[in-house]
């Protein structure tokens, strides 16, 4: 289920480090995905580059709405870290955050975001709202978007694609 990762396009090491990251995200989705949930994967990192946390989506598993792979890396990270403040830390995530995720990460004072595929239905940054910017926000998030795109964004389509049914015979 893994979408096929092109080898970095640029040697920048900003580039990548992104890439190494959200590749490391794009094989927590597929087990996120293997497990019957939206592949979703979201990898804590602090400013010296060390792993501090990582999350996938669990909402199936844990029947908990609230389980959003972005969430439970930052509550991990949180816990880890023994401080609610991240502000020296990013967060890599597979797909854009919706509003609760990016509501957390503001409340978090996240000190970094980078994604890969926008969610043109969900989007908490910058696709349907743009939460960081608003007035509503207390805490300006840097956001870099876009790195690995494509696999994330193919990724999630073959899944929904292959459980397509189950969610067209829920009950509203």
């Amino acid at each position: 289920m893994l979408p096929e990762i092109p080898p970095p396009i640029l040697d920048h090491p900003d580039y990548l480090r992104h890439y190494r990251w959200m590749k490391r995200a794009i094989e927590l989705a597929d087990r996120a995905g293997t497990a019957g949930e939206v592949p979703v994967g979201a990898v804590v990192v602090d400013e010296r580059d060390n792993l501090i946390a990582t999350g996938e989506n669990r909402r199936e598993r844990d029947h908990d709405p609230t389980a959003h792979a972005e969430v439970l890396a930052l509550r991990s990270a949180g816990q880890i870290l023994q401080s609610w403040r991240l502000d020296r830390c990013t967060l890599y995530v597979t797909l854009e955050p919706c509003p609760m995720c990016s509501g957390a990460m503001i409340q978090a004072r996240l000190g970094g975001l980078v994604y890969g595929a926008d969610d043109p239905k969900a989007g908490g940054i910058r696709t349907v709202l743009n939460l960081p910017d608003s007035p509503a926000s207390n805490h300006r998030l840097q956001v870099i978007s876009g790195i690995l795109a494509a696999p994330c964004r193919q990724q999630l389509q073959a899944w929904f694609a292959q459980h397509r049914s189950r969610f067209t015979h829920e009950s509203p």
